[in-house]
């Protein structure tokens, strides 16, 4: 079954038609990535209105949907009236956490069918999009792949007197000649001191021997993004650096080995938070354990101190505790893993002991 045809089947008797504008919902149910475009869904039939740039494009790749050629002006939503009047739909759902209160007004005043005010259209796609398919699993193995592949490029790039931007720079060029179809988001490299700072932001500041290095990055294969964080030593670490690292790792594993069907995400948070904290340093882990990843590198489900989410078989979740000291240094260390019945798999294959540059 598709996920076009998933949706269907959860609109049974709930919703009589949905508008999905969304650029990232609109890829998933139609496999084709693109800056605009309508789909209408009913419960037996699927349209994909899009302009004269894409149609080409939708025609030879879009095979859920009948593909059609947008009007100009208010065209579109004339297309849809006409739609919903074919198909007897009186009322329209829209995804609540994307759309626009602009695009939102324009669809009341211009619709002749109800918006529903309560629409759980985005609810029901977040349920669809957290369980991953072996497809695109796959593809988020091959993502992860590429980024490891950037890592080890990095052993060999990273020294003393390269500055954080030139370490970004170099990884982002490695991932995107070696396959990845972008970024999954703007990579972060950072140097001593500024490795404190969870999501700082790479700069002039040249390494120096003696420091970590933390890198968090992750590559894109067909849609589908990876995401990982690991922290080097340049020259030989202190002993409070290594220290701070096996904690951290340490925090790590025990959180991966607790992944598994059926546990909360706040249960799985306290799982590595409580080893920290038992260590001295719970003030220093200031962000959530974790969070889903796939077409959006931010996604359902997430791994907090507040998620009560429970976590189910083929959801993906990131692992990645941190200790963070202001005015010293911070380590991150960064796998996301496939949940299963009884524990997970674990898609990060890069080395997390302690590498020295």
């Amino acid at each position: 079954m598709t996920s076009l045809q998933k949706l269907q089947e959860k609109m049974a008797g709930k919703c009589e038609c949905a508008l999905i504008t969304h650029d990232v919902d609109r890829r998933y149910f139609t496999g084709m990535k693109s800056s605009a475009g309508t789909v209408v869904v009913f419960p037996d039939s699927a349209y994909l209105i899009i302009d004269f740039r894409y149609i080409e494009k939708a025609r030879a790749i879009v095979t859920d949907c009948e593909v059609i050629l947008q009007e100009s002006g208010d065209g579109l939503y004339r297309q849809i009236n006409e739609l919903c009047a074919r198909h007897g739909a009186g009322t329209v759902s829209v995804e609540a956490q994307t759309t626009t209160l602009a695009d939102y007004k324009a669809l009341m005043s211009k619709l002749e069918p109800k918006l529903d005010p309560e629409s759980t259209l985005s609810d029901i796609i977040s349920e669809l999009r957290v369980i991953k398919t072996p497809d695109q699993l796959e593809k988020m193995i091959a993502a992860q792949r590429i980024a490891e592949e950037g890592l080890k490029h990095m052993y060999g790039f990273i020294k003393p007197g390269v500055t954080e931007k030139e370490i970004q720079l170099e990884l982002d060029y490695y991932m995107l000649s070696h396959g990845a179809e972008a970024l999954s988001f703007d990579t972060i490299a950072l140097s001593g001191v500024n490795t404190s700072m969870p999501h700082g932001v790479p700069s002039d500041k040249k390494v120096e021997r003696g420091e970590f290095v933390l890198m968090d990055f992750g590559a894109v294969v067909d849609g589908y993004h990876s995401d990982m964080t690991r922290t080097v030593s340049v020259g030989e670490p202190t002993a409070r650096m290594r220290e701070i690292y096996n904690i951290v790792l340490e925090a790590q594993n025990l959180g991966i080995n607790a992944v598994r069907a059926g546990i909360t995400g706040k249960a799985l948070d306290a799982v590595s938070r409580d080893y920290i904290a038992s260590k001295g340093y719970g003030k220093y882990f200031g962000h959530s354990l974790g969070h889903g990843v796939g077409l959006d590198i931010h996604e359902a489900p997430t791994a907090s101190s507040t998620c009560d989410n429970v976590l189910a078989e083929n959801m993906v979740v990131t692992v990645e505790p941190g200790i963070y000291l202001e005015g010293e240094f911070g380590v991150r260390i960064e796998d996301f893993v496939i949940v299963k019945q009884d524990g997970c798999v674990n898609m990060t294959e890069a080395d997390k002991s302690l590498v020295v540059l």
